[in-house]
């Protein structure tokens, strides 16, 4: 398949080496690291092993590229609204488009350009950095769960687990996208929101800490009641299963907190904006989450 990459950072990186050894001609569009995959390929490290792999093309302009088969958007949500830009000139009459990015909000950003049902939105439960321009790190190979924009699964979502699967991704479809995102976001509004509000830590120093511990615990705990609220309702065993995961990692640096670091806009509104507003207006009280959402914002606030 012709396949184009939309924000070729750490996750764009990884996916794109994979789609490409399967291969597939792969087209990256990067705003800053277009020169060193053009040069010296991808490098993908994972577990102590490295390999480089070459791309048919990479880009900063999305022209160069022309319509695709497949377009997987990996840019942070932040980004949304320069897709009519980006997206336009890769979109055919039958384009495929996964979003693989965090938080809630991205596939109504993608519906203003392109029908529902050519839609995917896929959840990466995995632990990867960028370390240095082009060069990809990935301590959790983890999995993608994909399921359709709006409905049960579809050809469309069929399709793109099959394409990731034989690129080695444990990639599988789910009949409910927001049933996936409230399980993701179980993870991502403590660790990501804490990760910052917590002082730039990493995450196994909030396990270490019992009082941001407890937190987290918390946090997850109104990410569930919401969840429930809206139909889509998780077991407490995937609570317990975020801290189990979360020792695996390490020192892992979530990816807002890398953002927030570097001085890159942090994704509040997908990651805990939206949740926070869905879950009220299920009529679920969530003041820790309101909470962490004020630490976050006064803690960019003061970097400002």
């Amino acid at each position: 398949m012709r396949i184009a990459i939309v924000g070729t950072g750490a996750l764009g990186g990884w996916y794109a080496g994979l789609l490409a050894e399967a291969g597939h001609e792969v087209h990256c569009l990067a705003r800053s690291d277009h020169e060193v995959i053009n040069r010296d390929g991808l490098t993908l490290r994972h577990k102590g092993a490295q390999r480089v792999v070459r791309v048919a093309s990479a880009t900063p302009e999305a022209a160069a590229i022309g319509p695709c088969d497949l377009v997987v958007v990996t840019l942070k949500s932040t980004s949304n609204d320069a897709l009519p830009r980006l997206l336009g000139p890769l979109l055919g009459p039958a384009t495929l488009v996964v979003t693989l990015q965090n938080g809630m909000g991205n596939v109504e950003a993608l519906a203003r350009l392109l029908p529902a049902e050519r839609i995917v939105a896929g959840l990466c439960f995995v632990c990867i950095n960028r370390l240095a321009p082009a060069v990809i790190d990935t301590t959790l190979a983890g999995y993608v769960r994909m399921a359709a924009a709006t409905g049960p699964i579809n050809p469309a979502v069929e399709r793109c687990v099959g394409i990731f699967a034989a690129a080695g991704v444990d990639c599988q479809a789910e009949t409910s996208l927001e049933s996936v995102l409230w399980k993701k976001l179980c993870w991502n509004i403590p660790f990501n929101g804490l990760a910052i509000a917590g002082g730039s830590i990493t995450t196994d120093l909030i396990l270490a800490d019992p009082a941001l511990n407890e937190r987290a615990y918390l946090l997850m705990k109104e990410v569930q009641a919401a969840a429930v609220a809206r139909g889509h309702g998780f077991e407490d065993s995937h609570i317990k299963r975020q801290f189990v995961v979360t020792v695996g990692m390490g020192p892992y640096r979530p990816s807002s907190l890398i953002d927030f670091v570097e001085g890159r806009d942090v994704e509040v509104e997908g990651i805990w904006g939206e949740p926070l507003r869905r879950g009220l207006a299920a009529g679920v009280a969530m003041p820790e989450t309101q909470r962490l959402v004020d630490d976050i914002k006064a803690r960019l606030a003061a970097r400002a």
